[in-house]
């Protein structure tokens, strides 16, 4: 930037000597010539000095600050006019059985046309189809307010939506936002989607008593008696595998003999700028619950989000390629990943190109949920700049969760957790596998060879620090490929009671450092596969285990262990297939 100021300063200069120049006289070649030199060379000399000026200001931009623990995003909230418009005004009935998608539409509608301002739901039970937000309202429930969308799908039409980062068919979402700013959804009352009537479900995921009230309310069964589905409809597109997936040439239409089988997430924001959505429940969701998508200045606090632990795909909240975000002080208690980081799925991922990046997870507890906070497996565009502290997760599957694939590319970096609290996890406290990958009718052909390429997922440059769990099955895993190992994981200050330590496999550049292990079974207590650079520094741990390290394979280089206690145990370290006592060094 001083080179600029001093680029600025000599464009200056030379002005002052260009106009000297002309003053001491530069005759014209003929008596009829006339120079105009002056405004020329000023009008030349102000274009130049507006360019430097125009770099000094991209030069300030990109001095910013790194982002830190003492420097963290922000997102900007959104602001609204104090004018309230009741829905009640435009007809709405909250009788729990008069249909008020006209009503709420209208009033929405009417307030943003007058600038903005407050959407007001009394105390109530709203029965209502698809609600369209708009600019610059503020969807505001009172307690005892609950939005209940109806169960009658020919409310819902076919929409090119989105299906776990791919364009497809979907029927409408309860609600909508599309290329929107200045909008929220704030109060203390309920936002129910009405989940049940859209989703199969397994006998062997309910109580007897709860599938014989599920076998009452109609549907049909599979061959064999055990799951249950909506419709006919719904049971031949899982039978026959129909995608949802909008292909060249295809039309809306074409996906109307499926229509039962498109089951919509409960509200989905789409390249919406400056969005709040505070203290309400939102719940029973007939997929994803909350899906923001391509979204800037994102604040989503004191919420609850509340799915069956069977709910299908009945992920929490799933914040995919979005910039600027705050989630805290929320609540969830979901059937599959709870607070989870997207940013699209393998080729068309990777062309949309948009991470989600410079967010903050804070103050949030998770109850039942495949994972607590999750980055993945639809990560093809990136993610970085993550902030996550002060969470607890209580029961959830795994607590930390990062997954992907070959093919899904994308690179995943800068994360930080700390001030993370579990209990009763069901699977790992934290975990990294490059391996995850569910076949999928929706998914398409991906190059899973071993090679580095545009499809390769990069995960790398993390810090999680303060990391407390009461009971897990194990404590840390890691598997990269081996193509990509995972890279520059740092795991300070913890303890991690677990019936197994840590293993690693296809992993480098990974430092623990004051980690206290707490396993009875761990037998070793940690295992190494195809990973090098490894330090572990002020490990403890309970006497009486077998094996502290066990060393698998002939490509694991460069362990080392500091301040360790190595007597403690009967075997200090195990060799297996190959691997040569030279890649440790205990200090």
């Amino acid at each position: 930037m001083i080179m600029l100021v001093r680029q600025a300063k000599e464009l200056i200069n030379m002005r002052i000597e260009i106009s000297d120049k002309y003053q001491t006289g530069v005759q014209p070649s003929s008596s009829n010539q006339l120079i105009i030199v002056r405004p020329a060379v000023n009008l030349w000399l102000i274009v130049l000095l507006i360019m430097a000026l125009n770099n000094i200001a991209i030069a300030q931009q990109t001095e910013i600050k790194k982002f830190s623990w003492t420097n963290l995003p922000v997102a900007t909230l959104p602001t609204f006019k104090k004018d309230t418009i009741n829905v009640v005004k435009n007809g709405a009935v909250g009788d729990g059985t008069t249909l008020n998608t006209q009503a709420l539409n209208k009033t929405i509608l009417e307030c943003s046309e007058k600038g903005g301002g407050v959407v007001l739901v009394p105390i109530g039970i709203w029965l209502t189809g698809p609600i369209y937000l708009k600019n610059n309202v503020n969807l505001h429930l009172q307690r005892g307010a609950t939005l209940l969308f109806t169960k009658d799908k020919s409310q819902y039409k076919i929409i090119a939506g989105d299906y776990e980062g791919r364009s497809a068919a979907r029927n409408e979402s309860p609600i909508n936002g599309l290329n929107l700013s200045n909008i929220a959804i704030t109060g203390s009352g309920i936002i129910d989607g009405n989940g049940d009537v859209w989703r199969a479900v397994g006998s062997s995921q309910l109580t007897a008593s709860a599938w014989k009230e599920k076998l009452a309310t109609g549907g049909v069964l599979s061959e064999d008696g055990k799951t249950w589905y909506p419709s006919v409809q719904y049971k031949m597109a899982q039978i026959n595998q129909k995608s949802m997936l909008i292909k060249p040439g295809q039309q809306l239409t074409d996906f109307l003999e499926m229509k039962d089988f498109l089951r919509p997430n409960l509200v989905v924001l789409k390249n919406c700028k400056n969005i709040l959505l505070q203290g309400v429940t939102f719940q029973n969701s007939a997929a994803w619950c909350l899906h923001p998508i391509i979204c800037e200045d994102l604040t989503i606090s004191g919420v609850t989000i509340k799915n069956p632990h069977y709910a299908q795909n009945g992920d929490g909240l799933d914040i995919e390629s979005c910039k600027n975000f705050l989630v805290e002080n929320s609540t969830l208690d979901v059937g599959d990943d709870a607070i989870c980081i997207k940013s699209g799925k393998d080729e068309e991922g990777r062309k949309r190109g948009i991470p989600t990046q410079n967010g903050v997870i804070r103050g949030n507890a998770v109850y039942s949920g495949h994972g607590g906070v999750v980055v993945g497996s639809e990560m093809s565009g990136g993610a970085n700049d993550i902030f996550i502290e002060n969470c607890t997760f209580l029961g959830t599957d795994k607590g930390l969760r990062f997954k992907s694939t070959r093919g899904r590319g994308g690179v995943v970096e800068n994360i930080y957790a700390r001030n993370i609290f579990m209990k009763d996890i069901v699977q790992e406290a934290i975990f990294f596998d490059m391996f995850y990958f569910v076949k999928f009718a929706t998914d398409s052909e991906r190059d899973q060879t071993p090679k580095v390429n545009e499809g390769t997922p990069i995960f790398r440059n993390m810090i999680f620090e303060n990391i407390y769990c009461n009971g897990a099955a194990k404590g840390l895993f890691i598997r990269g490929l081996s193509e990509m190992k995972i890279q520059n994981i740092t795991l300070n200050n913890s303890t991690l009671k677990a019936n197994i330590g840590i293993e690693l496999l296809q992993a480098s550049g990974i430092n623990v450092k004051n980690l206290k292990l707490l396993t009875e079974k761990s037998n070793p207590l940690i295992y190494l596969n195809a990973s090098n650079d490894i330090q572990l520094d002020h490990i403890s741990y309970q006497k009486g285990l077998s094996v502290l390290l066990s060393l698998d394979g002939r490509d694991i280089k460069d362990v080392r262990t500091l301040n360790t206690d190595t007597k403690s145990v009967k075997e200090t370290f195990q060799l297996k297939n190959g691997a040569s006592a030279k890649s440790i060094d205990l200090r």
